[in-house]
């Protein structure tokens, strides 16, 4: 079996993300109605930042690495980058999965982060 493209990966936890919140989440007015799925989505898009950063970091195993240590390495590579992490993770980790915010508008903005993030990193890891 051949190995996934850790970018196309963290992409599709994004998707996913975007897919169980348009619909299991569902959205009225500004709000989603079922925090189980924000907690989902937000899970899920953030796992998607961690697997795009691991394969920039070269992290092949399964454990993850603390918050502190991304933002110490992020921190010395770029600090606009180091922003959009630590704004992803707190929409998409905290807010999100953790608290199940059904504030749309956080979500708009932690999936914005996270294909900002994995933006980042598949163009310094593509191969022409």
């Amino acid at each position: 079996m051949a190995t996934k493209d850790p970018v196309l990966e963290a992409k599709r936890y994004v998707e996913n993300a975007r897919t169980i919140l348009r619909e299991k989440a569902i959205k009225e007015d500004d709000l989603y109605t079922d925090r189980k799925y924000v907690k989902l989505a937000g899970h899920a898009a953030y796992t998607g930042v961690l697997v795009a950063l691991d394969s920039f970091f070269g992290i092949k195993t399964k454990k993850r690495k603390d918050v502190n240590w991304y933002k110490e390495q992020l921190a010395t590579i770029d600090t606009k980058l180091l922003g959009n992490f630590v704004n992803a993770y707190e929409l998409l980790h905290l807010y999100m999965g953790y608290d199940g915010t059904q504030d749309v508008v956080v979500a708009r903005r932690g999936l914005e982060r996270a294909d900002e993030i994995i933006h980042w990193v598949e163009q310094r890891t593509t191969t022409c």
